[in-house]
């Protein structure tokens, strides 16, 4: 049985190039191999010579969040300087593999950004929409925003397990329980809205 394939993104370091020879869908730089594309790796071994790497688009090729592009995303954790989420939907497209991305406490709110607390703002597990500001690599996460009022928590749970209802743009509320709880909350367009 083959191993599944390895996908790759663009700048991801596929290997040095002591190990193989650059193939098509990559470029070498500082003495390693590179991606230049979205697709699958493949190693193709030539008769006692280095193998060949590349990088081949699948015919159905994975869409990838670019700058500008509006995303949905779950959080995943919190800290004081951001949040980490996984990045679902590009637009209204699901993505079949998730992407991780930071929303980093200045990229929340477009004013008062000295005054924002990250987890006023959103909780592990809410979905938020957000707007990618750049591109991620393999190392690092995409950067991600919601520092327009469009942007923000769409889905949050209260603790009693509720789908909790905005209020106002910085509260929801639980309809079970009536508690308040602070989060960054999007004024959703009809366009995002899934049906």
């Amino acid at each position: 049985m083959a191993p599944p394939a390895r996908y790759c993104v663009p700048g991801e370091r596929l290997c040095s190039t002591e190990e193989a020879t650059a193939g098509s869908g990559t470029y070498t730089r500082h003495g390693f191999i590179f991606s230049s594309l979205a697709g699958c790796l493949e190693r193709k071994n030539e008769d006692n010579e280095l193998p060949v790497v590349s990088v081949v688009r699948d015919s159905e090729s994975q869409l990838l969040p670019n700058v500008g592009a509006v995303v949905t995303c779950k959080v995943c954790s919190i800290n004081s300087r951001f949040a980490k989420v996984h990045i679902l939907y590009v637009g209204s497209t699901p993505l079949k593999s998730t992407f991780r991305g930071t929303i980093r406490r200045e990229d929340i709110r477009a004013t008062e950004k000295d005054k924002v607390e990250v987890y006023k703002s959103f909780r592990p597990s809410d979905i938020v929409l957000a707007k990618v500001i750049s591109l991620g690599d393999a190392q690092s996460n995409y950067l991600l925003s919601t520092a327009e009022n469009e942007l923000g928590v769409v889905v949050a749970r209260s603790e009693a397990g509720v789908q909790m209802v905005p209020i106002s743009w910085c509260e929801m509320q639980c309809p079970r329980t009536h508690t308040k709880e602070f989060r960054k909350v999007a004024r959703v367009q009809p366009q995002f809205l899934q049906t």
